[in-house]
């Protein structure tokens, strides 16, 4: 990260510190900072085109006479209560805009959070009136976006971290992807759109001085989108895309809130890049009037679905798969128990297996994830064309698996996830650095953490198990007490993590001592 965005960081999650002392999470600040910078955003375009004609203007707040003397202008010129009161009805009334805009989405529902006015007029006048938003390098402000969302993340009471996806990880995925020009990319689960922020930074990077007018077009109008379930956050990730200059303020949102399980897709992908939030139970979300979620276990009865289960993850391999066009292919995180559970579980590994061509799987170490205990992979597949007859053999011909996990340990702050950590499975898995990348799958020579499992032969067990790979060096070695200390502390957490889950779909209060472990 460049040195003036660390600096914007900084600044930035200091003010944090002050708010939570008012009662406002780290969330509801990245929330209330995205409803006060899309304002500044406003004011600057507006100034931007004040020189143009009528027609060539951008209108990003409402058109009308009301909104010519309300926003950024006039909270800057007020203190106190009556700052407090503009800025809680200004956010009403951009709310009631709809959600056909990036506005629309960013304001739907939006409250005012920071009770305490003096806090608010520092919040707009020393910190986000200092910077210009609209004009800048989006490096600078994009960057130190993301990176209070990652600070955010940290914040484990407030459950923010279900909804980061390590950098790192996300950044190495897409270099094995490698996604060009004419992608259609997606994520159904996005979070914070961080997946969509790395194709895109991709993009730019290895094609940018030869890209065209058009050719950049594409990814303001719709060729990059994803699906959020939770309002919140897909505010967040709708403002994390436009500090990165992707889509435009008063267009059409490239996020959409909903749950993507629903319904069949209506636009498919050519890339899809996923990590569905961790958790079995599939359910049903219905938004209350006042913005806050409930569920209701269920099933979906999804005629392009193999098999019908409330497993969500299942789920997800299923939708992620139909959402792949003729020739498009999927990178999604997946945790272990996808890899053996048996029933429906072994039916949809049989088809996936049978009708895609599962090539490469990345066993993930544990500990760089902000869920506790959680074991995961990396599961790469592309579509194939349908089978002709249930006797032709599985598109998945070969399985390579790279076992990153035997023999790591990671941690989120003393040992973490570095780029070097994933060098050797990018390069020998899909030859990134190389001088040929698109023949790296054929020149694969198993070896050491790489090894290669037959498609035919994983299709005809019985539970089609692929829980495999794993090189289990570490039970033969001896392990410090430092690393059983950390290993029985992931175990806790996933277990406490667990409960947490189970008392609030049995709408059970936990104990002060159980919540406060989390």
């Amino acid at each position: 990260m460049k040195l003036e965005a660390r600096r914007l960081v900084d600044r930035l999650w200091n003010y944090c510190n002050v708010l939570r002392d008012d009662g406002v999470s780290s969330l509801e600040y990245l929330e209330q900072l995205s409803f006060l910078v899309f304002l500044k955003m406003a004011a600057e375009m507006k100034d931007a085109d004040k020189d143009l004609p009528e027609n060539k203007r951008r209108h990003i707040l409402p058109d009308t006479e009301e909104w010519l003397t309300r926003g950024w202008p006039k909270l800057l010129d007020l203190t106190g209560t009556p700052l407090e009161e503009e800025y809680t009805q200004l956010l009403t009334d951009l709310g009631k805009q709809g959600q056909n805009t990036t506005l629309g989405l960013i304001f739907h529902r939006a409250r005012n959070r920071i009770q305490n006015p003096a806090n608010l007029r520092r919040l707009i006048v020393d910190l986000i009136e200092k910077e210009e938003w609209h004009s800048s390098s989006k490096d600078i402000k994009g960057d130190a976006y993301e990176a209070l969302i990652a600070r955010s993340a940290e914040d484990t009471k407030a459950g923010a971290g279900q909804y980061f996806t390590p950098r790192v990880l996300i950044e190495s995925i897409v270099r094995c992807m490698r996604p060009t020009p004419d992608d259609t990319i997606t994520d159904p689960a996005c979070g914070t759109g961080g997946f969509l922020l790395a194709a895109h930074g991709y993009i730019v990077q290895e094609y940018g001085d030869d890209m065209s007018t058009e050719e950049s077009a594409r990814f303001d109008e719709g060729a990059i989108w994803g699906t959020e379930l939770v309002p919140a956050t897909a505010r967040l990730a709708a403002m994390n895309l436009l500090l990165h200059k992707i889509g435009k303020p008063e267009g059409e949102p490239l996020i959409h809130v909903g749950d993507a399980l629903a319904n069949p897709p209506t636009k498919r992908a050519s890339m899809v890049l996923a990590n569905p939030p961790f958790g079995k139970k599939s359910s049903i979300v219905i938004t209350n009037v006042d913005g806050t979620v409930s569920r209701e276990d269920m099933s979906y009865h999804r005629k392009d679905f193999w098999e019908t289960t409330t497993n969500k993850q299942f789920n997800f391999v299923q939708h992620i798969a139909n959402l792949l066009t003729d020739n498009g292919r999927a990178a999604v995180i997946l945790p272990d128990n996808v890899l053996f559970e048996g029933g429906r579980g072994a039916s949809i590994r049989r088809e996936l297996l049978k009708r895609y061509n599962l090539h490469t799987m990345l066993r993930l170490p544990a500990g760089i994830f902000y869920a506790g205990g959680v074991k995961a992979n990396v599961l790469f597949f592309d579509a194939a064309p349908p089978r002709r007859s249930e006797d032709e053999p599985p598109h998945t011909q070969q399985l390579w698996v790279y076992d990153l996990r035997t023999g790591n340990r990671f941690t989120l702050k003393q040992n973490p996830l570095l780029p070097g950590h994933l060098e050797d499975f990018e390069k020998r898995a899909f030859g990134v650095g190389t001088d040929d990348p698109d023949g790296a799958i054929g020149r694969r020579v198993p070896d050491g953490r790489l090894q290669v499992f037959d498609g035919a032969e994983l299709v005809a067990t019985k539970d089609v198990n692929l829980d495999i790979g794993l090189i289990e060096l570490e039970a033969a070695e001896a392990k410090s007490l430092t690393e059983l200390t950390l290993a029985l502390s992931a175990d806790l957490r996933g277990a406490l993590l667990e409960l947490e889950h189970l008392a609030a779909d049995l709408d059970v209060e936990l104990p002060p001592l159980i919540r406060e472990q989390q």
